[in-house]
Parts: C-alpha cells; structure tokens; sequence
C-alpha cells in the first residue's frame, strides 16, 4: 500500500479547483482553444503531483461543466477526446501512486467512449489510497442539489423517511460528493471571483483563493501559494 506523504504545516485536507483560463491562454498566444486544453490536462497532472507531495487528501477539479455544452461543437469533442486520452493513458500511472480516481456529475449525456473510459480509470485506481481525485465533468451545482431534493422528497412520499428527518447529513448523502468531506480551501484559477456552479452546498465554510495565472500556468508553486494564504487564515465556522 501506497501511503500518504505527510501534509505540509497547515495544509488543507481537501482541496477544490476551477480550472480557469485554458482558453484565454490559448487566444494570447494565437493557438487554437483545444491547445489550451491539451496545456491544462499537464497542469492537471501537475496539481495531482503537488497534492501527493503536500500530503494533501483529496483533491476535486472542475473539469466540465453543464453550461460548457453551449461551447462550439468542435472544441467540445475535442475536449471530450482529451478527457477519454487522459483516462485511458494515464491510468497504470495514477494507480501507481496510490491515485483513486472517482468521476462525478452526469453520465448520460456524456458520448459512449468517454464514459467507458471513466468507467475504467475508476476500476484500475479503485484500491488508490494516497490520494483522491475527483473529477467533476457535466457538473452542476444546482442540478446536483435539485436531484438531492427529488430523491428526499420521493423517500418521503413512499414513507421511508419523515421531513423532520431531514438534515444536513441527510442533504449530503444524496448529493453526487456523497462520502467526500466538504472541502477546505476552493482554488480558482484565471483571474475570476465567483464559483460557477461549483461545489455550492458544500463549500458553505470552504476557504476561497484565486489567482489570476490561467489554468495552464498552474504548477505546484502555486499549490503551495494557495496552501500558504489558507495555512496564515483562521477559520471561525461562524463564531
């Protein structure tokens, strides 16, 4: 078993990314939008790295989500043949590390040979234990939690459960980040201020860090930037 490096002084334990900006870089430097991409799925690769090395638990990215359909049709599919690239090359190497990889959001309108794909990078990292990553792909936040209610509300109309019986707990079990602890720190990349549908139930108290390097810039440098400005903040949940 792989284990766990230990974490930096004050590192979160579970980070949370929006991964900003692949286009942008693309259309300063005059390349096509799908390089941008092709650039973020090695920062990708780099955040995984830095995470391992900072002793970081899990770590959850924003790889896709519901409103990118609205993108053109070509920059889609290719984007979708990088993703099913990534899970099938990279597979035997995140599990080498101890990776688990675990695909969140919708898979029904996702095409056939990505979701096999996904399929397959979960069972070959499934005994993973050095990190986690989830992947966030046809993703959103409000659809998530709509689903969430829909499913309460069924239980309770067969009588399964009561409404006074459902909690916070309750909330979070129906949710697609069911058994993942909320996150502590929400990175986001590309120089915007807001969360995009991401995460929102469960980054109520999550700590908030941006930059406004574009996501194919991101390294492990500015892993640790963030780690850093979270480890100096003091989180009072309130009180």
């Amino acid at each position: 078993m792989i284990e766990r490096a230990p974490a930096l002084t004050g590192a979160p334990r579970h980070v949370a990314i929006i991964m900003d900006g692949n286009r942008r870089w693309a259309r300063a430097r005059n390349l096509p939008a799908l390089e941008g991409h092709r650039r973020g799925i090695g920062a990708l690769e780099r955040a995984v790295d830095g995470a391992l090395r900072a002793g970081i638990a899990m770590l959850t990215v924003y790889a896709f989500s519901e409103e990118n359909w609205s993108r053109e049709g070509g920059e889609v599919a290719g984007l979708f043949g990088l993703a099913e690239r990534f899970a099938r090359e990279k597979a035997g190497a995140l599990a080498a590390r101890g990776v688990q990889v675990r695909v969140i959001g919708r898979r029904d309108r996702l095409p056939r040979a990505v979701v096999e794909a996904f399929r397959t990078l979960e069972d070959v990292t499934a005994h993973g234990s050095a990190l986690l990553l989830t992947i966030a792909v046809d993703y959103g936040a409000r659809t998530e939690l709509r689903d969430a209610c829909r499913s309460l509300a069924r239980d309770v109309a067969a009588g399964r459960i009561a409404p006074e019986q459902i909690d916070e707990d309750a909330i979070a079990a129906r949710l697609w980040t069911a058994g993942l602890p909320d996150p502590d720190l929400v990175v986001r990349t590309g120089g915007e201020l807001r969360l995009s549908n991401f995460l929102l139930y469960q980054s109520a108290y999550a700590e908030l860090w941006a930059t406004p390097d574009p996501w194919p810039e991101f390294d492990a440098t500015s892993l640790h930037r963030a780690i850093d400005a979270y480890a100096n903040r003091e989180r009072r949940f309130g009180r």
